[in-house]
C-alpha cells in the first residue's frame, strides 16, 4: 500500500470498454497467456513450489485449460437462447451484452500489459477479435469461484506437478504476506467482484434470479432475456434506466488516528469482540448524506465521545472483505477531555498513548503480529459468528505477559498500521494547538 503516492495507481488496465463485447472475451479467455485466479467459497487458492514447501504461499494463477472443467460449455460469454452457440441477431439487445447465464459466474479483471493506456485496444480499432488478441501484449486475467460449479473442488489441487496448491483463508493472505503490488490489485479486484456477483442472485425489484453480463461486470434479471416467458407478469423495474439493478459495490470505511493537542499522543481503542491486547485507529462504515469529513466526526463522537476537527486525508486501501474502501485521516482533538464508551458501545477500551508508548510496541518482535488464531476471531467478529473466547472490557496494557509487548497495533498491510507508524516515526508532523482557541484547519 502506498504512502507517498509513487503507485497510486493499480497496474492493470481493466479495459472497459471491451466488457460489452462478447467476440472479444471468448477470444481472449481461450489466450494462452490467460491467467485465472481462483476461490473455492471463498477461500483463495494459492501455491508453493514442491520442492521448497516451507515457502511462503502466493495466490495461484492458473492457465483457462487448467480451468476449464469448472467453467461449463463454451461459448463462455454471449450466450445464446440454445446450449453451445452465441447470440444471435434478433437475441442481440442491451440485456444480452457478454450475457453469461449457464455455468459458474466468471469476472474479466483486465490486461497486465507493461505498455499501460498504449497497448489499450480502443473500441474504434477493435474489428477482428482474432487478430486483435494475437497483437496483445501482456498478460489477461479472469477470476472465478468454482464452489458451486458442480466439479469436485480437490482435482484442482493435482493440475501443476511443479506447486503444491492449497486453499487459504483469503483474510489471512493480505494480514500475514507482503503482496507484490500486481499480486495485491489482481486479489482485491477478484475477491470484491466474485463475492458482489455470487451475492446478488435474485433480483432485487421481482425476485426473479439474475444472470451475468459484460464480463462479470453487470448483472441483470432473466426476465429481460428476450426469450424469457413473461406472460402475466408486471415487467420488471430494472427494464429501464440503467439495464442494470446494482452496480458493483464499494462501502468507504473512514479510518482515523486522533492526535491530541500536543501532536505527541495519540487515540487507539479496543474492541469488544476483537482478540485481547489488539489497539487500533477508531473506525466506522460512511452514511448516506455524509462527507468523508462528517464521517470521521461523527464516527469519533460515537465510539469515544471525542469531538474531533481538522480532519486530513492520508491515503487509501481496498480491502474486499466483501467491499470496502478503507480511508485513513488524522484528527485533532482536546486529550484532556474525557472518553466515553458508552455510546455505540462497540468498544472494551479507549485511550491517548504517547509516542514513546507507541513506539515500544512497534519496536518489539511481536508488537504489529497477528496470529492465525487472531485472524480466526477477527474474521468471527466482522461475519458475526460466535468467538470461543470474548475478551474482557476494560484496559489491558498494564500487565504484559513475559516477552509480550504491553498492547498490540495493526500491521502495516492494514492501513490502520500505517496511520499509527507514520505518526510515531515523524513522517506526519502535528503542530501543538491551543483547545479553547480559535484553530486554523488543513495544517497537519
Amino acid at each position: 500500500m502506498s504512502t507517498d503516492g509513487s503507485d497510486v495507481a493499480s497496474p492493470l488496465n481493466r479495459l472497459s470498454w471491451l466488457r460489452s463485447s462478447h467476440s472479444f472475451l471468448n477470444a481472449i479467455i481461450l489466450s494462452e497467456k490467460t491467467r485465472w485466479l481462483v476461490s473455492n467459497a471463498g477461500q483463495q487458492l494459492v501455491s508453493v513450489p514442491s520442492s521448497a514447501p516451507s515457502t511462503k504461499p502466493v495466490i495461484a494463477q492458473l492457465t483457462t485449460e487448467q480451468i476449464k472443467p469448472y467453467l461449463g460449455p463454451a461459448p463462455f460469454f454471449g450466450q445464446g437462447k440454445e446450449e453451445g452457440r452465441t447470440l444471435i441477431s434478433d437475441e442481440e439487445t442491451h440485456f444480452t451484452e457478454s450475457a453469461r447465464f449457464r455455468g459458474v459466474r466468471v469476472v474479466f479483471l483486465g490486461l497486465l500489459d507493461a505498455l499501460s493506456t498504449e497497448n489499450a485496444l480502443p473500441t474504434s480499432d477493435f474489428t477482428d477479435p482474432e487478430v486483435a488478441i494475437k497483437k496483445l501484449e501482456g498478460t489477461p486475467y479472469f477470476a472465478v469461484d468454482i464452489g458451486e460449479s458442480g466439479v469436485d473442488s480437490d482435482l484442482l489441487l493435482s493440475v501443476d506437478g511443479n506447486f503444491t496448491l492449497s486453499w487459504a483463508e483469503p483474510r489471512g493472505l493480505l494480514m500475514t504476506l507482503h503482496l507484490d503490488p500486481v499480486s495485491l490489485s489482481l486479489f482485491n479486484e477478484a475477491r470484491s467482484m466474485v463475492d458482489w456477483n455470487q451475492r446478488n442472485k435474485f433480483c432485487p425489484a421481482c425476485g426473479s434470479p439474475t444472470y451475468s453480463g459484460w464480463g462479470g461486470w453487470k448483472i441483470n434479471c432473466k426476465t429481460l432475456l428476450p426469450w424469457a416467458d413473461n406472460t402475466g407478469r408486471t415487467p420488471c423495474p430494472t427494464s429501464r434506466g440503467l439495464h442494470n439493478f446494482a452496480h458493483p459495490r464499494t462501502d468507504p470505511v473512514v479510518i482515523t488516528i486522533t492526535v491530541d493537542e500536543t501532536g505527541e499522543k495519540i487515540l487507539l481503542g479496543r474492541g469488544k469482540k476483537y482478540p485481547g491486547k489488539f489497539y487500533s485507529a477508531l473506525a466506522g462504515f460512511m452514511e448516506p448524506g455524509e462527507t468523508f469529513e462528517e464521517s470521521v466526526v461523527r464516527e469519533l463522537w460515537e465510539e469515544a465521545g471525542v469531538k474531533v476537527s481538522e480532519v486530513s486525508y492520508h491515503s487509501g486501501q481496498p480491502w474486499p472483505f466483501p467491499a470496502n474502501l478503507m480511508v485513513g485521516f488524522y484528527a485533532r482533538a482536546d486529550s484532556t477531555q474525557p472518553i466515553r464508551t458508552d455510546l455505540d458501545n462497540e468498544l472494551a477500551d479507549a485511550g491517548w498513548y504517547t509516542r514513546a508508548e507507541v513506539l515500544a510496541v512497534l519496536n518489539h518482535v511481536h508488537g504489529s503480529r497477528i496470529t492465525k488464531s487472531d485472524q480466526q476471531k477477527m474474521k468471527e467478529a466482522i461475519e458475526g459468528a460466535p468467538s470461543s473466547s470474548e475478551p474482557a472490557a476494560g484496559p489491558v496494557k498494564e500487565a504484559p505477559a513475559v516477552d509480550e509487548p504491553p498492547f498490540r497495533v495493526p500491521p502495516t498491510t492494514a492501513i490502520a498500521g500505517v496511520l499509527i507508524r507514520d505518526w510515531a516515526f515523524g513522517n506526519i508532523k502535528f503542530p501543538v494547538r491551543t483547545y479553547g482557541q480559535s484553530v486554523k484547519k488543513g495544517n497537519l
